[in-house]
């Protein structure tokens, strides 16, 4: 495993916890899920992310989108957004209830998988904002497309500026939405 790797899923695990009190202390209405995804998309609990790690596993974003769409469903509050943190191109999708993984490239059948599960964010009124930490061509021109069919944000990052990044567009968004 890439040590990059370890600096890049600490920086995302520091940015959810941090998001985490932000929000219990200053916004407590608010409801934050913590979705991971690998090979299959998992729900985190705040108090287990200090243990979590990173295995040598797939990127199943379109199962992360379909779990984080799921959660948010269940609250109807007015300011739904997914916060995708990615330091990698989709190698994995569930397409008609089968894994399947491609780690060679881009395959357009995951592309497309999680293309769809993106429109099917966007029609449930999920705004997905999109942290990028890596800059592989492949990535770049995923998470262009990506935000062209959710109409989300699109953000390129490091994984030391990406609380910096996380926090103050969360809290731009609260202000908006006050004044």
């Amino acid at each position: 495993m890439d040590p990059y790797d370890y600096t890049r899923f600490t920086a995302a695990k520091k940015v959810a916890l941090a998001l985490e009190s932000l929000i219990r202390l200053q916004f407590p209405r608010d409801k934050l899920y913590i979705v991971g995804f690998g090979d299959y998309a998992r729900e985190l609990k705040v108090q287990d992310l200090p243990y979590v790690t990173v295995g040598p596993e797939h990127t199943n974003t379109q199962g992360g989108l379909e779990l984080a769409r799921k959660l948010l469903n269940r609250d109807r509050s007015a300011n739904r957004q997914i916060i995708l943190i990615t330091d990698g191109k989709p190698t994995a999708a569930t397409i008609n209830g089968r894994l399947y993984i491609h780690t060679w490239g881009v395959h357009p059948a995951i592309l497309e998988a999680t293309f769809l599960e993106a429109l099917r964010c966007r029609k449930s009124g999920i705004t997905i904002n999109t942290f990028m930490l890596a800059d592989d061509y492949y990535l770049v021109d995923f998470v262009h497309r990506l935000t062209q069919i959710c109409q989300g944000r699109a953000f390129y990052t490091t994984p030391h500026r990406l609380g910096e990044y996380v926090i103050i567009d969360y809290i731009n968004k609260k202000k908006k939405h006050i004044v």
